[in-house]
C-alpha cells in the first residue's frame, strides 16, 4: 500500500477503485486521466476564488479602513460592521485607493516570485505534496489576513503587507504543479482543447469568489475571507488524498493522448524548435532512466519561451487589472451596489471559459498557437476602446464583458496553461517532464511581473487622469503583447505554409500515381 505522502496513492493495489480506474476506458483516457483533470481543476478553482475575495469586497474594506469623503454618500446599501471615524487607520478614499495598489502589488510581486521558485521546486519534489501544502498555508494565510484580523481589531499596514506577501509567494506553488501533473497525462495532440477546458477552472474560481463574497459580505467582509479560504484549504486536502502526479505512479503507460503515443514531430512544429542546436539537456541524461530537472537559465533559453513571457507580461496586466478593479470600477464610476457589481463581472470570467475553450480547440486543429492568440488579441483592441465609452446599463455592461472575457481572458488561460506545457514538453527537452513547472513558472511568473506593475500605474492614472485614460493604457499593452509575439507568429506562419505545401505535394503525387495507373 502507498501513502499519499510518497506521492503514489491512498489506495491499496486490490483496491477496486484503483483496478477500476486501470480497466477503464473513455474516449481513449482512462479514469486516472478524468480523475485528474477533475481534482486539478477543483484544486486550481479554489486557489482562484480565494485569490479573487479581496477584489469582490474592497468597496466594504474601504469602508471600514477610511472614512468617507464628505461629499460622498454611502453608494453600497451593505451593512457592514464599521470602526468609529477616530479609528480609522487611512485617512481618505483616495488613501484607501493607493494602499489597495500596493497590496495588489507586493501581492504580484511575491506570487510571480513563487512561481519562479515554485516551479523550479515542483520539478524536484512530488508535484502533489508541493501543491497541497501549498493550498493549505495560503489558505491560513488569507484567514489570517482577512478574518482573524477583522476579529481581533488588528489595523495596521505591516500586518496586512507582511500576510499578503506570504499568500502570494504560496498562491504560486498552485499553476506550475497543475499544469506540469496534466502535461504528464495529456499529450499535444488534444492539449489545445483539454487545457482550453482546464483553464475553465480560473473562470470559475473567479465566479465561485464573487458568488460565495456577494453571499456574506452583508455579515461584514471578514465572511468572505472565511468562506473562501475554507474552502481552499478542503482542496488542499482533497489533493493529498486523492490526486495521483503521474501515470508512472499507477503503471499507466506514458504520453496518452486520446490513446496514442505523443508525436514529437508534430510538437516540434507547434513550438517551432528545431532538433539542431536546441537540444539543452546533456546528453548524459540519456544513460539516465529519472529525467533531471532543467535549470532557470537553460528553460528561459528554450524556443518560444522569451517571447511568450515577454508578451503574457503586458497580456496579464491587463487581464489582472480587469481581475482586480472591475468591481471597484463598477461600484464607484457607476454607484452601484457592491452585490451588483460582483455580479456582472462574472460574465468576464463567462467569457474567458467561452475563449479559452474555443482558442484552444481552433490552434489544435492548426497545429500552432500563436495565430489564434494574435487574432484574439487584435480583437480586443475594439472591444476596449467600446468599453471605455459605454453607458452604465447593466446588460450592456454584461455583453462587453462577455466579449473582453473572451479576447482577453481566453488568451491569457492559453497562454498559461495550453502554451506553457508545449513550451515545456518540446523537442529540445525531449518531452522531459521535468521541465513543465519551471518553465510554467517562468511564464506566468513573469505575466505576474507585468501585472504586478499594472496595480501601480492602474490607480495613479485613474486617480490623476479618469478612468478613460486606463482602458487606452490597457489598449496599449495589448498592442504590445501581439508586437512581442510576432516572430513565434511568423514562424508558425512559415510551419503552417510548408506543412500546406507538403500536402499539395502529397496530392499531387497521388493524382500523378492515379493517372498512371
Amino acid at each position: 500500500m502507498y501513502t499519499a505522502w510518497s506521492g503514489i496513492s491512498v489506495f491499496s493495489d486490490s483496491c477496486w477503485v484503483v483496478r477500476l480506474c486501470t480497466m477503464a476506458n473513455c474516449g481513449g483516457w482512462s479514469l486516472y486521466h478524468i480523475s485528474v483533470f477533475i481534482i486539478t481543476f477543483f484544486a486550481y478553482a479554489c486557489y482562484n476564488a480565494a485569490r479573487k475575495t479581496f477584489s469582490n469586497v474592497k468597496s466594504s474594506i474601504q469602508e471600514e479602513w477610511a472614512p468617507l469623503d464628505d461629499n460622498t454618500t454611502n453608494i453600497s446599501t451593505i451593512t457592514v460592521p464599521t470602526q468609529s471615524t477616530e479609528e480609522h487607520f487611512l485617512d481618505s478614499k483616495q488613501e484607501a485607493e493607493v494602499f489597495f495598489g500596493v497590496l495588489d502589488t507586493v501581492f504580484l510581486i511575491s506570487y510571480a516570485v513563487g512561481l519562479y521558485v515554485c516551479g523550479a521546486i515542483g520539478d524536484r519534489f512530488n508535484l502533489r505534496n508541493v501543491l497541497a501544502l501549498g493550498m493549505c498555508l495560503s489558505a491560513l494565510s488569507i484567514f489570517m489576513f482577512g478574518t482573524l484580523s477583522a476579529w481581533v481589531n488588528v489595523y495596521s499596514r505591516t500586518y496586512y503587507i507582511l500576510f499578503w506577501i506570504l499568500n502570494g509567494l504560496l498562491q504560486g506553488t498552485g499553476l506550475p504543479a497543475v499544469v506540469a501533473i496534466l502535461g504528464n497525462w495529456f499529450g499535444p495532440n488534444s492539449r489545445g482543447l483539454v487545457f482550453g477546458l482546464w483553464s475553465a477552472c480560473q473562470s470559475v474560481g473567479n465566479i465561485m469568489g464573487a458568488c460565495l463574497a456577494a453571499l456574506v459580505v452583508e455579515q461584514g467582509y471578514e465572511y468572505a475571507f472565511l468562506v473562501t479560504s475554507s474552502l481552499l484549504f478542503i482542496g488542499g486536502v482533497v489533493v493529498i488524498l486523492f490526486l495521483v502526479p503521474t501515470p508512472e505512479d499507477v503503471d499507466v503507460p506514458l504520453s496518452i493522448d486520446g490513446g496514442s503515443i505523443i508525436e514529437q514531430e508534430e510538437l516540434k512544429e507547434r513550438t517551432g524548435s528545431t532538433s539542431e542546436g536546441t537540444d539543452l539537456i546533456d546528453a548524459d541524461s540519456d544513460a539516465s532512466d529519472e529525467p533531471q530537472a532543467i535549470g532557470f537559465v537553460q528553460a528561459v533559453l528554450l524556443p518560444g519561451v522569451a517571447c511568450y513571457s515577454l508578451s503574457y507580461a503586458f497580456l496579464k496586466l491587463v487581464n489582472f487589472s480587469f481581475f482586480f478593479w472591475l468591481p471597484y470600477y463598477l461600484t464607484s464610476q457607476y454607484g452601484w451596489e457592491e452585490k451588483s457589481a460582483d455580479e456582472v463581472s462574472i460574465f468576464y470570467d463567462v467569457g474567458g471559459i467561452l475563449g479559452g475553450t474555443i482558442g484552444g480547440f481552433l490552434s489544435d486543429r492548426m497545429g500552432v498557437r500563436s495565430p489564434v492568440v494574435i487574432i484574439m488579441l487584435v480583437f480586443s483592441y475594439g472591444i476596449l476602446f467600446w468599453y471605455s465609452v459605454s453607458p452604465g446599463f447593466w446588460l450592456i455592461n454584461a455583453g462587453i464583458m462577455v466579449l473582453l472575457g473572451f479576447f482577453i481572458c481566453g488568451v491569457s488561460h492559453l497562454i498559461s496553461a495550453a502554451v506553457a506545457a508545449d513550451l515545456g514538453q518540446q523537442e529540445a527537452v525531449r518531452g522531459n517532464g521535468k521541465a513543465l513547472a519551471t518553465v510554467t513558472g517562468i511564464v506566468d511568473g513573469t505575466g505576474t511581473i507585468g501585472a504586478a506593475i499594472g496595480q501601480i500605474l492602474v490607480p495613479l492614472l485613474e486617480l490623476n487622469y479618469g478612468w478613460s485614460t486606463v482602458f487606452y493604457f490597457f489598449i496599449g499593452m495589448n498592442i504590445m503583447s501581439t508586437l512581442i509575439l510576432m516572430p513565434v507568429f511568423i514562424n508558425d506562419l512559415s510551419v503552417l505554409s510548408k506543412r500546406l505545401n507538403a500536402s499539395e505535394d502529397k496530392e499531387s503525387t497521388s493524382l500523378l500515381h492515379s493517372k498512371a495507373n
